[in-house]
């Protein structure tokens, strides 16, 4: 397969991170252009791609992909630019801060024959994968209490767009649509949501704290996250008839990625074994393997669905599904009450 001329939007956190070395290790992609108003670090990172500083000067460029990774108010204009230019698009998640500009963009794509794709790369953690896992092979029973953390300690407010007000700021948007995306993934849609999502740092102008519920009954399933936990409790924590699966630590790719490690080796997404969850049921307690993670999966089928040889590996119509979600968490919150969930 040929590769994929690609553009990159941004040299960020996430850009940097997340994206530039699996752009740059995985051969099905090449990196053709790059924008940004850092020339010199554009110059460090990618120096064989074309450099630009406008979107119009990007989209002149001879590319196929366009990786958006701006701030997420300007997820929704950049990806209809690109699409409008017929070329495909992978934006960084959260898709769009509303669910109406997520449809105009699906059926945008739709309309134009392209791939547009939503990076919601914890699909590919191993913990995530090690409970899907457990479900399928129904060694939990029947769910009744499905719960997930995003816990972190951050007590004072950073000077950042994430932590401003705006439309698609503050958590709920940020890791909240991780944990909204992966419950979406194991139990399709909800009846209804109930939602606290607050501000409670000192200072802070957009949502720190959120706690979502997910009704499908019997089964509830929690979604939580917090900007002021020193001491988190586990990852996952899930609750069947036969057995229960409880999981601490948060998957080792981003902290890999983190520290510059190249996402192409064969010990890759691996964890430790100290970090392995336990299944315990009546006879006692069992530690589950944690399966490797590995966010390349994302990549290669991104890669394969824009040359015709796979589906989608996140469609856009299951992005929007994570917004809709956000906003009814929001609502919830403000109004306090529960509510049904409507596609």
């Amino acid at each position: 397969m040929r590769p994929v001329r690609t553009a990159l939007i941004g040299l960020g956190f996430s850009g940097q991170t997340f994206h530039l070395p699996f752009l740059k290790t995985l051969p099905e992609f090449e990196v053709s252009a790059v924008l940004t108003q850092r020339e010199e670090l554009a110059q460090s990172l990618a120096p064989e791609a074309a450099h630009c500083r406008t979107m119009t000067e990007l989209l002149q460029q001879d590319i196929e992909l366009v990786v958006i990774t701006a701030p997420n108010v300007e997820h929704y204009p950049l990806a209809r630019q690109a699409l409008e230019a017929g070329v495909h698009v992978l934006v960084e998640k959260p898709f769009t801060p509303e669910s109406e500009q997520a449809k105009a963009l699906c059926e945008l794509a739709a309309q134009r024959n392209l791939v547009l794709s939503v990076y919601h790369n914890r699909r590919w953690d191993g913990d995530f994968l090690t409970v899907k896992s457990l479900l399928e092979s129904g060694r939990l029973g029947d769910l009744y209490h499905f719960e997930s953390h995003f816990d972190r300690f951050r007590p004072q407010v950073r000077d950042r767009w994430r932590e401003k007000p705006g439309a698609g700021s503050g958590s709920l948007y940020d890791l909240g649509s991780h944990l909204i995306d992966q419950a979406l993934c194991l139990f399709g849609p909800p009846k209804a949501v109930t939602a606290q999502a607050l501000k409670q740092r000192p200072g802070s102008e957009a949502v720190d704290y959120f706690h979502v519920v997910l009704d499908y009954a019997p089964l509830q399933v929690i979604l939580h996250g917090s900007a002021l936990t020193a001491q988190p409790g586990p990852r996952f924590q899930v609750h069947g008839d036969r057995a229960s699966y409880i999981k601490h630590g948060l998957d080792p790719q981003e902290d890999a990625l983190r520290d510059g490690q190249v996402p192409d080796s064969a010990n890759w997404g691996l964890e430790p074994e100290h970090s392995h969850g336990l299944v315990t049921d009546a006879e006692g307690s069992q530690a589950q393997a944690t399966q490797a993670g590995d966010y390349k999966l994302f990549y290669r089928q991104l890669a394969m669905a824009i040359r015709g040889e796979a589906d989608n590996p996140v469609p856009p119509e299951q992005a929007m599904q994570v917004i809709r979600i956000i906003e009814l968490a929001q609502q919830s919150s403000d109004e306090g009450r529960r509510l049904a969930f409507t596609k």
